[in-house]
Order: C-alpha cells, then sequence, then structure tokens
C-alpha cells in the first residue's frame, strides 16, 4: 500500500498544503491493533497470514519500533519513556504553554484544568490564564468571573490594574489563576489601536514569569488577536484533537498561523505537542485519525492519550479537575502521564 502524502493529509483536513516548518515523516512506520483490523485508507495493516503479537490497544508509529509509544503508562515506563520528574529545589522562570485549537469542543479547557493540577502534584507551581470570553476555564476551577471586579481584560487593558488585584487561588496546591468574562470580549477590538497590540499579554504576564514554573493560557476557539497575544508570548503550543476528523479541518490553518508567528513575532514558539482527546479505542474510525495524526506530525504526537469518559461533565459541575475528583481514574492517571511527558519535553 502507498502512504499519503502532505497533500493527501491536507486534502483530508480541508485545507491547502503550505510550509509549515514540520519535517517530512519516514512512510514506513509500522502501526499495531489488538483486533488485527487493517486501518482505513491507505494506512498500512498486517499482511494476510501474519501472526500479530499480543499488543495495548493502540500502538504508536515511532521511528524506533523499540521503543514504540503507548498510551499504556506502564508500557511507557518499560521502555523508558515515562520518567519520574524530579523535585524542584526552586521555582521559575515560566514556560509559557497556549492550549490552541481554533475549533471548539475539543478538550482545550479540559485538558489546561486537568494538565495543570497535574503539574502541581509533581511540586510545579502553575498560573492559568483564562483568555477565552465565554470564562470555561474559570467555571472549571468554580469561579464565579461574572462577579469578579477584575479580570485578564483589566490587567491587559487598564493600565492601573495590578497583577495582585486579578490574580485568584484555586482550590488546587500551587495553582493560581487570571480569569475571564464577556468582558474579553471587547479586548480584540479595543486591541486594534494599541502599539504593540500582539504583546499585551506578554507586558501583562513579565512580571510574575519568575515566580511559577508553567503558565497554561487556554485560548479562545478562533485565530483572533487574542489568540496571536498567547501564541507571541508563548514558547510552546499544546493542540488538542479529539479522535475524530472534523477535528482534523483547519489543523493545516492553525499551523499554519503558528509559523508565522515564529516567523514574525515570536522566534522561540514551537509546537510542544499534539494531544489526542475524546479517543475510543473500540473504533477504528478513531485509530484512523490516530494514525493520521503521527503520520502528519511523528513524535510531536504525545504518546498520552485522553480517552472518553464521562467524568468529565462530572468535574465540570463540581468545579474541581479529575485528578481529586476522581483521583485513581484512568483519565486521571492519563492526565498525570500527560504532565510527565510535558516535564520531560
Amino acid at each position: 500500500m502507498s502512504e499519503p502524502d502532505d497533500a493527501a493529509w491536507h486534502a483530508a483536513a480541508g485545507a491547502p498544503p503550505s510550509d509549515d516548518g514540520f519535517p517530512d515523516r519516514d512512510p514506513g512506520l509500522p502501526f499495531e491493533y489488538s483486533d488485527g483490523a487493517p486501518a482505513l485508507g491507505d494506512f498500512p495493516g498486517p499482511e494476510p497470514g501474519d501472526v500479530q503479537p499480543a499488543a495495548p490497544a493502540y500502538t504508536a508509529p515511532v521511528t524506533d519500533p523499540s521503543v514504540a509509544a503507548s498510551s499504556s503508562p506502564a508500557l511507557r515506563a518499560l521502555r523508558g519513556r515515562d520518567p519520574v520528574p524530579a523535585p524542584l529545589t526552586s521555582h521559575g522562570p515560566a514556560t509559557v504553554l497556549a492550549m490552541c485549537n481554533q475549533k471548539g469542543g475539543v478538550g482545550k479547557t479540559t485538558s489546561t484544568i486537568n494538565l495543570g493540577a497535574s503539574l502541581a502534584e509533581y511540586g510545579r507551581r502553575v498560573l492559568m490564564v483564562d483568555l477565552d470570553p465565554q470564562g470555561a476555564l474559570s467555571a472549571g476551577l468554580g469561579i464565579a468571573a461574572d462577579r469578579l471586579d477584575h479580570t485578564i481584560y483589566n490587567l491587559m487593558l487598564g493600565p492601573s490594574t495590578a497583577m495582585t488585584d486579578v490574580l485568584v487561588p484555586t482550590g488546587i496546591e500551587g495553582v493560581d489563576l487570571i480569569p475571564a468574562n464577556i468582558d474579553l470580549s471587547a479586548a480584540e477590538v479595543q486591541l486594534i489601536n494599541e502599539v504593540g497590540r500582539e504583546h499585551t499579554l506578554a507586558r501583562a504576564l513579565r512580571p510574575v514569569l519568575h515566580a511559577y514554573d508553567y503558565v497554561l493560557i487556554d485560548c479562545q476557539p478562533s485565530l483572533g488577536l487574542l489568540t496571536v497575544n498567547a501564541l507571541a508570548c508563548a514558547q510552546g503550543v499544546i493542540i488538542p484533537l479529539a479522535a475524530e476528523f472534523f477535528s482534523l479541518r483547519g489543523v493545516a490553518l492553525l499551523v499554519d498561523t503558528i509559523s508565522k508567528v515564529r516567523e514574525r513575532i515570536n522566534p522561540d514558539l514551537s509546537v510542544q505537542g499534539v494531544l489526542v482527546t475524546m479517543y475510543d479505542g473500540r473504533t477504528v474510525h478513531a485509530r484512523e485519525v490516530v494514525a493520521m495524526l503521527h503520520q502528519r506530525f511523528g513524535d510531536q504526537v504525545y504518546d498520552t492519550i485522553i480517552a472518553r469518559t464521562v467524568k468529565f461533565p462530572e468535574t465540570t459541575v463540581a468545579g474541581e479537575p479529575i485528578t481529586t475528583y476522581a483521583p485513581t481514574s484512568p483519565a486521571a492517571q492519563a492526565y498525570r502521564a500527560l504532565a510527565r511527558e510535558v516535564i520531560a519535553r
């Protein structure tokens, strides 16, 4: 079978090909499925008569098959890909990560909350920044942002607003929040006439970067000026992608935007990783999407895969991360594994 090239990937994603700065991947990488079913399309599957070894529900393609990626923390540990983070003796300066995808409903906010909580479990100080006028991050942490007098909007556009006016402690030890509400929807219009408008968020966050190890920015589902502000001050971008074909649409545009920001505004910006969310390993469709992501992004796809679970909507109502709501659940363990990957990278 022939491997899909970039043109085929872009066609599936609904966008024209572009030079996004990502290296070409080896087309001969193996995929294994526990049920022995071949992948859809032109992805390689087992040949007739092949004896398939026992394998987890999903084994990702990597250059060295001996250290193949896996959504199983135990298997990653055996292969040396799941190191335990070393304790810190001091904090800062912070690594700024933007959780970005212009498509909504792919798990950006859920991943921001649970990744931040998991990083805090490993002794990291985390600042979460809600950069979405819908205020989902604030609500997910149990903060009634609509009742607050000062939010990220005031910090970015109010010269007299201090960081201490907007910082809100969460119920998670080691995690603070800069909340947002509907006021932020006016920010893009007001920023148009500002000098250095792309760096407004960076200027606002600069005074506290020394106090944290990670700053996680929950971006709104668009590629507007607020998202560009997040990309302008970030060292890395985490792209959450639901394991469905609709999530692939527009990814090429997002990668192109990241590339342009890197070239014109922030040369330190890079894609830290692609996070697969809402994964259902029982479906060939989900495995096909994951295979396509590995074909396109290679090792930039995190080993950790976030599976679907009814626990996530429950945690939103409870206003706490899944690591405290259901600390022994597979989903909580998955986000802890993701935190270990983020620290290791």
